[in-house]
């Protein structure tokens, strides 16, 4: 059965694709969320005997899964397209594919360009590499879905040259908020691992340098590990196989039941199951389970490959996020990376907005001395940088309210129905970065918004989704807003219709004075 977000992104995809008609568009969700399921869903939603779909995976780990799941949840039989499997000549409506194998010309020339009416990306924030483009391009009238955990803003940058729009987003801290995802306890060891001089090869961290950094400091982690990880199911992310290694003979040396795996591991499953159940309570790996594999009971992570990749970071993370009977939460274990980069990924990355938050959010991680819970932290941290921007932007606003304006300043708005995201709005897709339309204008004027200092028809749509939205739940009005405000109310966003229009009223039935025992600037309905 599908979880309530997972229908929700089905339902909005399909609004993209046969209502807006944006034909290449994403759904944004985090590791351990069901992003297969919600393809799966798709399919079965979709499929009938004149479809075919295509599912595309990058590692063979995700094809398997892919595989066993979209046959679990829907019964349909896939076609592999893997190497020397191939579904030419097969009846198979449901194809999942190796992007390795589909993208040489030999294979890809195979199949007539209509052939699939539908075509999933897992893991999308590769598209634009030339292999994908390869197929998306020879089945360029396909509708492309891209499923990707949640991008930071340089992969939404570059998503956006590809897709057309984003049909859902569901974000970390709302799935642990509604109980699908595992609350995170992150706690920073006051180790001092010096990567100052480790350079920077693919965009990374050199993997072989930060091997050589850490060596010196393995012991003191092991015995950091006793403190924290004995009564917990471990899962290390080392460098390299050899830093794994050892590793995993130290903590073996201090009493812990740890083993680990590799790329090379004959027995690699039976070690996996035997870590699943029970027969060891750590497991070391060079950065081998990132993707494809599932431990719900995982309750504890611990990052010694640092990275400056916010989806790499957060792949592993999600190696924990999963719930289980009888786990309480994720431990996080982090440690004081000594670098001047600024771009070192640390536990505020999985849910932090912006920088400024993030910094909040890591120290008081680290003045929490015995750990802290993350989404909190994260809330706190918001509130605090909310109630600063608000202090900086008062005589703004002050000066905004005082303007003898018909219509409402967006930014006056945005601020007044607390609307962070219209706030610190960026255009993200093509189509977002144009200019506000006639139709947009003509819509946001008449419903009291100011259209002319509205730099793009990404910033209008949102406004008026915004707009729609409330007129739904019943609050207060622009117009109702600029009225008010403009007499010294605060926050009237944040009132109902009812209460607004009451008000209104009070003060038209008392020759426009606002009534006797009433102060503007505290006054709550």
């Amino acid at each position: 059965m599908l979880r309530p977000y997972q229908q929700e992104c089905i339902d909005a995809i399909k609004h993209e694709w046969f209502e807006e008609e944006h034909s290449r568009t994403l759904g944004v969700l985090p590791t351990a969320s069901g992003k297969t399921i919600i393809a799966a869903g798709l399919i079965q939603d979709l499929i009938d005997s004149s479809k075919r779909v295509l599912f595309l995976a990058h590692r063979n780990e995700l094809i398997n899964q892919a595989y066993d799941k979209i046959k679990s949840f829907t019964g349909i039989e896939c076609a592999i397209e893997k190497a020397e499997e191939t579904s030419i000549g097969k009846d198979n409506k449901v194809v999942v594919g190796s992007i390795q194998t589909l993208c040489r010309e030999s294979r890809l020339s195979k199949f007539p360009k209509d052939y699939f009416d539908m075509i999933i990306v897992d893991e999308c924030h590769h598209i634009l590499a030339d292999s994908y483009m390869t197929i998306l391009n020879h089945f360029n009238e396909a509708r492309v879905l891209g499923i990707t955990a949640t991008p930071d803003r340089g992969d939404q940058k570059n998503l956006g040259q590809f897709f057309d729009s984003k049909a859902y987003e569901y974000t970390m801290a709302q799935g642990i908020k509604d109980g699908w995802l595992s609350p995170i306890k992150a706690q920073m060891i006051p180790l001092q691992l010096d990567i100052h001089d480790v350079s920077i090869t693919q965009g990374d961290y050199n993997a072989g340098q930060i091997g050589s950094a850490l060596e010196p400091y393995l012991n003191q982690i092991a015995l950091e590990m006793l403190k924290y990880c004995k009564d917990r199911k471990t899962v290390v992310f080392l460098p390299l196989v050899k830093t794994s290694q050892k590793f995993c003979d130290l903590l073996n040396l201090y009493g812990m039941r740890a083993v680990e795996v590799n790329g090379n591991s004959k027995d690699r499953d039976q070690i996996l199951a035997d870590f699943e159940a029970g027969e060891y309570n750590v497991l070391c790996n060079s950065m081998l389970l990132t993707e494809g594999w599932d431990c719900p009971s995982v309750d504890c992570i611990i990052v010694l490959r640092p990275t400056k990749v916010r989806s790499l970071y957060q792949q592993m993370v999600g190696r924990g996020l999963r719930i289980a009977p009888g786990k309480k939460d994720l431990l996080l274990l982090d440690f004081l990376w000594m670098t001047e980069r600024h771009d070192l990924c640390r536990p505020s990355v999985l849910v932090s907005k912006d920088a400024d938050i993030a910094e909040r959010v890591n120290q008081k991680i680290v003045d929490s001395g015995a750990g802290i819970d993350l989404i909190f932290a994260n809330e706190s941290a918001e509130k605090d940088i909310i109630a600063e921007r608000e202090a900086a932007l008062a005589r703004e606003l002050a000066a905004m309210r005082k303007r003898q304006l018909r219509l409402v300043d967006p930014i006056q708005y945005a601020f007044s129905i607390e609307a962070e995201d219209l706030a610190r709005y960026q255009p993200t897709f093509v189509w977002e970065m144009g200019p506000v339309t006639e139709k947009q204008k003509d819509y946001l004027e008449k419903h009291g918004i100011l259209a002319d200092t509205i730099e793009n028809c990404g910033l209008a749509s949102l406004i008026i989704d915004k707009l729609k939205k409330r007129q739904m739940e019943g609050l207060a009005t622009p117009k109702q807003i600029r009225y008010l405000e403009s007499r010294g109310f605060r926050h009237v966003g944040t009132w109902s219709f009812d209460d607004a229009t009451d008000m209104i009223n009070r003060i038209a039935s008392n020759n426009w004075f606002i009534p006797r025992g009433i102060n503007a600037a505290t006054y709550q309905p």
